[in-house]
């Protein structure tokens, strides 16, 4: 029964929680064998809080704890991970940096709070990189994170504990984060689904970057009907970020039970070259889309013009980084790694001035985004600009046959939806000659989750892979230019 249900969806494991046809104890005994089978292998979850998670399924079973049962996105007991940059209460929490390696916080984050009010029970927190910066999830105290398709290949970052853990079946949904796609990319290489909210849709608790909009807390699962529901679990207006609203009166996985059927779908491969993409990544992303034309879906060529929004992008995450990163510079240097001392002297380097022609570029664009979703009601573009690369990277040596500079240049087919303001995810669409997962990604409408999760509801059943994680996690040889 242990390998059954692991290889469950979280709705169908929720349903029989419910029905009480299995105990949250029955699925905690399950994830620990699981994560004992896998973990030698990909190094997801560094931190296994088990009992803690007993104690409170104890609770559940007991009847305590269970104020919110009849709301959207009750979980009635499942095991979660939590993303090691929010703290858990009485859980080590290191951020993943050497300076803050024996932190064990006394309260939980807010989002947090919320899962476990809504019946998840934490069980692990899984790994990232340093303060959740990078494409590639290492770190200093944990070391690094493989993927399971391949384990001499990276699962992205930031969330790519959280994305590795999923596809080889040691958890069922994954709390995690996004800036410039530390939902979105893990979710490509890992062959699983990342949903990046809107700005305010889920509570960053007590952000240093109060009104900033950039980094968003966000849901994982397998499929598009388990993200839904952890977005139900999540979204919600929180008292300590005043950027959150009220959860919508219908719950989300209603879109997915019911999909409405987008009217037009946009597709772009680069926002007219804004950034490169590897051929065959581009190639098997748009073979997905025909599926969306099987089912009478007009799908065009086009996309807002993106203007100098990436060069924007450089601007306004470097003035975030100076927010969260300059005292800690100050007092830490030499314990923090070289791209967040990078990326926070960018930010120090910029003018007022050219800060403020970010901020109007920015303004500019999301017109012209609010404009396009008048006629569009998606926008679909790779996960990705690469399939996985080597482990031990920190990054891609090239693109396309284009060398980056820097470890932003592989983000920035994330990073332009991000300052879009609007939700986008990504899932599954295919493998490359290698075996290498491929993800498509979704983008919709201000605040249009919803159809957002309609659409790729659709998309999910047509491609027919919804249930293909979990894996046995696999060794393998790295592909020519990984």
């Amino acid at each position: 029964m242990s390998d059954d249900l692991i290889r469950m969806t979280a709705r169908d494991v929720v349903a029989k929680l419910r029905a009480k046809e299995i105990s949250p104890l029955d699925l905690i005994d399950a994830a620990e064998r699981r994560i004992a089978q896998c973990e030698p292998s990909i190094n997801a979850l560094p931190t296994l809080c088990l009992e803690r998670g007993r104690d409170h399924a104890r609770r559940l079973m007991r009847g305590e704890g269970r104020e919110a049962e009849g709301e959207a996105g009750w979980l009635a007991g499942l095991p979660v991970a939590i993303k090691d940059v929010n703290d858990v209460a009485g859980v080590r929490t290191t951020y993943g940096s050497p300076i803050f390696k024996d932190h064990v916080p006394a309260a939980s984050h807010p989002v947090v709070e919320r899962i476990e009010r809504k019946g998840g029970i934490v069980i692990a927190k899984s790994n990232t990189p340093e303060f959740a910066s990078g494409g590639s999830t290492f770190n200093e105290v944990f070391g690094r994170t493989c993927n399971p398709w391949n384990t001499a290949l990276t699962p992205g970052g930031s969330t790519g504990g959280g994305a590795a853990a999923l596809a080889a079946g040691e958890i069922w949904l994954a709390h995690g984060s996004d800036h410039a796609g530390s939902l979105r990319r893990p979710a490509s290489y890992c062959s699983v689904t990342g949903l990046r909210p809107s700005p305010g849709r889920v509570t960053r608790g007590t952000s240093n970057n109060l009104y900033a909009p950039l980094s968003v807390q966000g849901p994982m699962a397998r499929t598009i009907g388990d993200l839904a529901l952890f977005l139900d679990t999540m979204a919600g207006f929180c008292p300590r970020d005043p950027q959150t609203f009220d959860a919508p009166s219908i719950p989300f996985v209603t879109a997915v039970d019911a999909p409405i059927r987008p009217r037009r779908v946009a597709w772009t491969e680069s926002f007219g070259g804004a950034f490169p993409v590897e051929r065959e990544t581009r190639d098997i992303c748009k073979a997905a889309l025909r599926h969306f034309e099987t089912l009478g879906i007009p799908v065009e060529e086009a996309h807002p013009d993106p203007g100098q929004i990436a060069e924007a992008f450089m601007v306004l995450r470097a003035q975030s980084y100076v927010v969260d990163r300059e005292p800690m510079l100050a007092e830490h240097r030499d314990r923090i790694k070289a791209d967040i001392i990078w990326n926070t002297e960018e930010g120090l380097k910029a003018t007022p001035s050219r800060i403020a022609w970010a901020d109007r570029e920015r303004a500019a664009f999301y017109r012209r985004v609010a404009q396009f979703f008048a006629t569009y009601d998606v926008l679909v573009l790779p996960g990705a600009s690469t399939p996985p690369f080597d482990v031990m990277k920190r990054m891609p040596a090239a693109i396309d046959g284009e060398p980056l500079d820097n470890y932003l240049g592989g983000s920035l087919v994330t990073a332009i939806p991000t300052l879009m303001g609007t939700p986008s995810l990504v899932m599954p669409c295919g493998f490359d000659q290698f075996g290498r997962p491929v993800g498509v990604q979704l983008v919709g409408s201000p605040r249009g989750e919803a159809p957002l999760l309609s659409a790729a509801a659709l998309l999910e059943t047509a491609l027919g892979l919804e249930h293909h994680v979990p894996i046995d996690p696999r060794g393998g040889e790295l592909p020519p230019g990984a």
